[in-house]
């Protein structure tokens, strides 16, 4: 079967969310959903790999498995990874069939060996009631984040079917606060309904703004969401929602800093549901890492410098008729289609089973897979 080039896959096995993507100890780190036994959904670890350049990325031995009572129900979900002094911190979604998603933390010296905290789960419930009689079993996907002094805990889950995004603060990475609802979807059938649980939130500062991000499941097209607004510490004002990457393979992307400051995004590159090839052995990758800048108002994405050789303005893939993009290959056929002012320029990433289309000033990409 043919390898990724310039994108990480695991060499076998399931792979989907990126979970703490890290700079720590000289190198990107980049965690993710990993069943390392079949290409399919199992039991979730923390696969692991490791680079320099963001680029080229080394496998590295499972980081966390499904070893304890709190993760005896699907394992160890999507999370989020802090460098802070010589420790490097997880932070994951633990489940089990008694408590259900609680929220877990994993520590180490060298970012290859961690041990699980003894207090955990450091969230051992959802503080909002769906109504259900046992509580409310979605909870998930900790991003941390160190914003204006303090570090922020955003978590996704959903009420009354509506998606909300749930905010906590901490003085210890250990002990957590519950702020209160950071954000909340509309019902159903309004512009602003993100399904009935937001996954995947991430919460960050950005050129004098704050972006919250998420994922909707369900959608294979516009399927992570971007609002930029005000935060006072505690409340979160929306100003602008903003959809700026296209699917149907972009999921689940997470924040990093890198060391030079650029705020860095990285996704889930595949789809549920998507039929794997004859023999295949592996499946998902990540997406190219992009860099994110806010400007004139506007939340732009562009593709990693580190990738600029790598980039072309034309493939055989995408196709430009007028204002209208297409993007198509003869195993999956038509893809998808946008409308592009007449002339746009394109950056584009080819690799052997992949496209990432990105138009020249980052206000729009696609990103797809040609199998």
């Amino acid at each position: 079967m043919k390898r990724l080039q310039y994108h990480f896959e695991p060499r076998c096995g399931w792979m989907n969310d990126p979970n703490g993507l890290v700079y720590f100890n000289g190198q990107y780190h980049a965690f993710f959903q990993h069943f390392p036994y079949a290409p399919q959904w199992g039991p979730m670890h923390w696969g692991h790999a490791m680079s320099q350049d963001l680029i080229h990325w080394r496998e590295l031995p499972v980081a966390l498995r499904p070893d304890q009572v709190y993760e005896n129900d699907g394992g160890c979900f999507s999370g989020s990874a802090v460098s802070l002094g010589d420790q490097l911190y997880l932070f994951y979604t633990s489940v089990s069939r008694h408590l259900g998603q609680t929220q877990s933390m994993a520590y180490s010296g060298d970012g290859l060996h961690f041990t699980k905290c003894a207090a955990n789960p450091i969230l051992p419930a959802c503080p909002v009631n769906s109504g259900e009689p046992r509580g409310n079993r979605d909870f998930r996907d900790p991003k941390v984040t160190y914003i204006q002094g303090r570090y922020y805990m955003v978590c996704g889950t959903g009420v009354d079917g509506v998606g909300k995004v749930l905010l906590f603060t901490t003085d210890d990475l250990v002990h957590w606060e519950y702020l209160g609802v950071l954000f909340s979807g509309g019902p159903e059938g309004s512009d602003h309904f993100y399904g009935t649980v937001i996954e995947c939130p991430d919460f960050f500062y950005l050129d004098g703004h704050y972006v919250l991000m998420f994922s909707k499941m369900g959608s294979l097209y516009s399927a992570t969401h971007f609002v930029i607004g005000d935060f006072d510490g505690e409340h979160f004002t929306p100003q602008q929602h903003v959809e700026l990457e296209e699917g149907p393979d972009f999921y689940a992307p997470q924040t990093l800093l890198a060391p030079d400051g650029r705020r860095l995004m990285i996704g889930w590159m595949y789809h549920w549901g998507k039929p794997l090839p004859q023999g295949a052995y592996s499946a998902g990758a990540l997406s190219l890492a992009r860099e994110l800048s806010i400007e004139q108002g506007r939340l732009h994405a562009r593709p990693v410098r580190e990738a600029a050789c790598l980039l072309t303005e034309a493939s055989p893939f995408v196709r430009v008729s007028g204002r209208t993009l297409t993007i198509e290959s003869p195993a999956c056929g038509h893809i998808l289609s946008h409308e592009l002012p007449a002339g746009t320029p394109l950056q584009i990433l080819e690799d052997t089973k992949t496209i990432e289309v990105f138009t020249a000033d980052g206000t729009w990409n696609a990103t797809a897979w040609l199998e």
